[in-house]
């Protein structure tokens, strides 16, 4: 089964964007709790959650996304086996003691109730695998290959809408775009199972939820991506795509402060400069682990709490990224996470 959905789901990075994929346009009035929950006329989608937790173990990372991903050409098929909507789910834990990430991946078709993904609010599932929204707080449950996670994540800050009041140009031409919202500063409270010890854990998370009919630009292999959680409350979003010579073909970042001003910034005022490379002995992908950012005259360096934060998802999405927690040092320090990808093979979506 995991070998049909890898057949299904490159012929989807493949192809352009057909007619009947929804558009994403500017100006759009966001609607919560509605667009919290999937959108599945449009072509991809994804929950993204990342966070950073103390422990008595000391200081762990985790990731988990689920992936929507539709599929036009299954929905004439009248059966409700129907690939026409398929999920993918990423998660992953940092342990710095370890010296190497921990991560796991599930792949299925949407298929209730083995498999689904809400179009009320946040309620995507595979399996036992589950990130959802109940009485206020996200809520997430994993059982992943030698460590687990039972996590609950409050929300104590509005949405952040990026780029243009959500709506997140990836190129100059205003179709390259997604619909994009983050909720920073979720306060973390669970449970993490490490080295067969279960640890009560407190932190702060990011989440990012977006959806989009577009691919990248031709000439692009992949991004850069930051959500920061400031310690003094504000929050930072910045990313840039890639070309294939290194170059940034596009960026953009969102700031808000302690006091919930908002603002964004793009083009030169956006800059990624990679610092110092860590080189996979798996892959053998050289990914700037560390970077110094600058968003607007503001300046931050990022140090990751681990070097080795690949994760290896050809089993499910059919990528390899780095995914990694890392610190952010400045005069407005705080800590997140840093995504990398392109860097072993272009992104195909």
């Amino acid at each position: 089964m995991i070998r049909a959905m890898l057949v299904v789901a490159a012929a989807l990075f493949a192809a352009p964007a057909p007619a009947q994929y929804a558009v994403v346009r500017p100006g759009k009035a966001f609607e919560f709790p509605r667009d919290r929950g999937a959108h599945p006329d449009y072509r991809i989608e994804w929950w993204y959650v990342t966070g950073q937790l103390e422990s008595t173990k000391g200081p762990l990372g985790f990731q988990v996304t689920f992936f929507r991903l539709r599929n036009p050409g299954a929905e004439d098929n009248p059966s409700r086996f129907a690939p026409s909507q398929i999920l993918f789910a990423h998660a992953a834990l940092t342990d710095p003691a370890k010296g190497r990430l921990a991560h796991d991946q599930r792949s299925a078709r949407a298929l209730a109730p083995l498999a689904s993904a809400s179009i009320e609010e946040t309620g995507v599932h595979i399996d036992d695998w589950i990130l959802a929204r109940d009485a206020g707080a996200y809520r997430t449950a994993i059982q992943g290959d030698g460590f687990a996670l039972e996590l609950a994540m409050t929300p104590t800050q509005p949405p952040l809408l990026e780029g243009d009041g959500g709506f997140s140009r990836k190129d100059a031409m205003a179709a390259r775009a997604s619909y994009y919202y983050s909720e920073p500063h979720l306060r973390v409270d669970g449970h993490v199972l490490v080295d067969g010890a279960m640890l009560e854990v407190r932190g702060v998370a990011w989440l990012d939820h977006e959806w989009s009919s577009e691919m990248l630009a031709p000439e692009a292999v992949g991004w850069d991506w930051i959500g920061i959680n400031l310690d003094d409350g504000g929050a930072l979003m910045a990313f840039r795509i890639r070309g294939r010579d290194g170059a940034t073909l596009w960026a953009s970042a969102t700031r808000r402060s302690a006091a919930g001003a908002t603002r964004s910034a793009g083009g030169d005022a956006v800059r990624f400069r990679p610092s110092r490379t860590w080189t996979s002995p798996r892959t053998g992908a050289a990914y700037p682990v560390a970077m110094q950012v600058e968003v607007a005259g503001e300046r931050w360096t990022l140090e990751p709490l681990l070097d080795d934060q690949e994760l290896d998802a050809r089993a499910s999405s059919g990528t390899v990224y780095w995914e990694g927690a890392v610190r952010a040092l400045g005069d407005r320090p705080g800590r997140g996470y840093l995504e990398l990808t392109g860097y072993a093979e272009r992104v195909r979506y």
